[in-house]
């Protein structure tokens, strides 16, 4: 593990993210604790949330409810607040159960933002992340149909108008970074390009689905990303547990996400377990676990990375801590390669 930049600013955050999202649903409340001061004391810095969570699955009635529960611990421990960067998201169109799923604007970022921090029991925010655009996304199994939508001069007018949101935040101290999430390279490009034109906030992380088998941010958002020194908060690295070989062979673990959500958010294919497996082969050929490559892979792009891992145990927790510091050899790396050639699209 080790520190990457925050954007292009002179902060950092570790290479590994602690996520939250199945707080409340999978994983109990003093459980969430304990993985806190684990993370932490193995030297984790930096925390993902959002106030849609928790999930698997997303019910209205427990809206908010991870965020709760991380600021529970936060009550518990104020003398840590400081020791991490703590980011969280505010919902849009997607998650139609909060505030009916009307558009992001300056209005619902400051109703979303005040009801993030009182959630949380915190006075700032590091990284507040837009969950999507209202634009919409190809994230999600979305690019298989996926259309540019919307008129331009009224995409560029309401990010203006967030922007400006967002800069009221930074100046009330409300709010350290602004950020993205399921965004695309024009969409970033725009929220740069508006936010140097108008001396406001920056983009400075995106959180986009990123793994072994989701690797369509390598190609766009790859460069953007190293030109424009925007780090990269990745999602879903271990592709929702495939990339762990525990469903091998048609196996399905009594609690695991394929019991909760069969489809697996549409990541459920032929193609999905083949590659799989075909990526956990790799690993044991070369003697190392699973988990730890899916994860090592992640962060050793050209591009900086954060990666956020999920553990709805401790125990799980504590394997991915084990492999935290793992290096992959430019052997492997190439294997994983030939992989991703054999298998580009899995789901």
């Amino acid at each position: 593990m080790r520190p990457i930049p925050l954007g292009n600013t002179d902060e950092t955050i570790t290479d590994y993210c602690l996520g939250t999202m199945t707080w409340g649903t999978q994983t109990p409340e003093a459980d969430a604790h304990r993985q806190m001061d684990m993370a932490l004391d193995a030297g984790i810095d930096v925390v993902d949330t959002a106030e849609m969570y928790p999930v698997n699955p997303v019910r209205a009635e427990s809206i908010g409810g991870t965020e709760t529960i991380l600021g529970n611990w936060n009550a518990a421990n104020a003398a840590r607040r400081g020791t991490y960067k703590l980011a969280t998201k505010h919902s849009g169109y997607n998650e139609s159960f909060v505030r009916k799923g009307e558009p992001i604007s300056s209005k619902t970022f400051a109703e979303a933002l005040d009801g993030s921090l009182r959630r949380l029991q915190t006075d700032y925010i590091d990284i507040y992340q837009l969950h999507w655009p209202n634009r919409g996304s190809y994230m999600f199994r979305q690019n298989w149909t996926y259309a540019p939508q919307g008129n331009r001069d009224e995409i560029l007018a309401n990010m203006h108008d967030v922007l400006e949101a967002a800069d009221a935040a930074v100046k009330a101290g409300k709010i350290r970074h602004f950020a993205l999430s399921n965004e695309s390279a024009w969409g970033t490009a725009n929220w740069l390009r508006l936010a140097e034109a108008h001396g406001l906030p920056r983009v400075q992380t995106v959180q986009n689905e990123y793994s072994l088998m989701c690797r369509m941010y390598d190609t766009d958002m790859a460069e953007l990303s190293v030109h424009e020194k925007v780090t990269l908060l990745a999602f879903s690295p271990l592709a929702t547990g495939f990339l762990t070989g525990k469903y091998a062979g048609g196996a399905l673990p009594e609690g695991s996400r394929m019991t909760l959500s069969p489809e697996m958010g549409g990541r459920k294919t032929d193609r999905a377990f083949e590659a799989a497996d075909a990526y956990v082969g790799v690993a044991r050929k070369h003697g190392i676990d699973p988990v730890h490559m899916a994860l090592a892979f992640t962060v050793q792009r050209p591009f900086a990375v954060s990666t956020i891992f999920g553990a709805t145990t401790c125990n799980q927790l504590q394997h991915i801590l084990d492999g935290k510091d793992v290096v992959l050899s430019e052997e492997v790396l190439a294997e994983l390669d030939d992989v991703h050639r054999a298998h580009p699209m899995p789901y």
